[in-house]
């Protein structure tokens, strides 16, 4: 691939990434709520759930999905079900002391929990398989292999996608360090908010052409 192909790539691939999503809201809750320790968890589930969309548009399961009405709103269904419960769990979440936070270390089994959360966000949208089904190709040049740049495309995305991850957990954490109870009370309502937006967009959503 050439040098001009890739960083138009990561330009375009930096732009999706740093626009608020909900596995970018789970990083930042989580940093808020666990600290990085959880957060990092978090972010391990949310790019293997990116890995595993990039491989299904690279092996052209990305096409069924658009092709299969029932399948797609299968997905969009339960992507919209989760995004709403996520949005409860962090509306009714208590604001963190962070005294308590600091002394007290995240359990492995919180960290799983994390990870399944992002995990399953990632992988219970389709609107994510269908823009990686339309974006990816663009930048692939059918008269070489195409495997190898497929896998050098979702690297890219993954790696500027883990960064930015971490960038929000990271801001959590500041957060719960400089910011009152009441205003971290309000960032996670915030954060529940903007599931609630995300599950409404999707739940109005259709696939292009229906």
């Amino acid at each position: 691939m050439n040098t001009d192909t890739l960083l138009i790539f990561t330009a375009a691939s930096f732009v999706l990434a740093v626009t608020p999503g909900p596995t970018m809201l789970l990083a930042l809750s989580n940093g808020i709520s666990g600290g990085m320790r959880r957060a990092r968890w978090g972010i391990v589930g949310a790019s293997l759930g990116s890995t595993v969309v990039i491989a299904t548009v690279a092996l052209g399961l990305g096409s069924l999905l658009a092709a299969s009405e029932w399948l797609f709103n299968a997905l969009r269904v339960a992507g919209v079900v989760y995004l709403a419960w996520l949005g409860i769990k962090l509306w009714r979440s208590p604001p963190s002391d962070v005294a308590t936070a600091m002394a007290t270390p995240d359990t492995e089994p919180q960290g799983r929990a994390a990870l399944l959360r992002s995990l399953t966000v990632a992988l219970s949208n389709p609107k994510s398989v269908l823009f990686f089904a339309a974006f990816l190709p663009q930048f692939i040049d059918t008269a070489q292999p195409q495997g190898p740049q497929y896998l050098v495309l979702g690297a890219i995305f993954v790696l500027l996608d883990t960064c930015i991850m971490l960038a929000y957990a990271g801001a959590g954490t500041q957060a719960v360090r400089w910011l009152s109870r009441r205003s971290l009370r309000n960032l996670n309502r915030g954060c529940a908010a903007g599931m609630w937006a995300l599950a409404a967009t999707l739940a109005f959503w259709r696939r292009p052409g229906a």
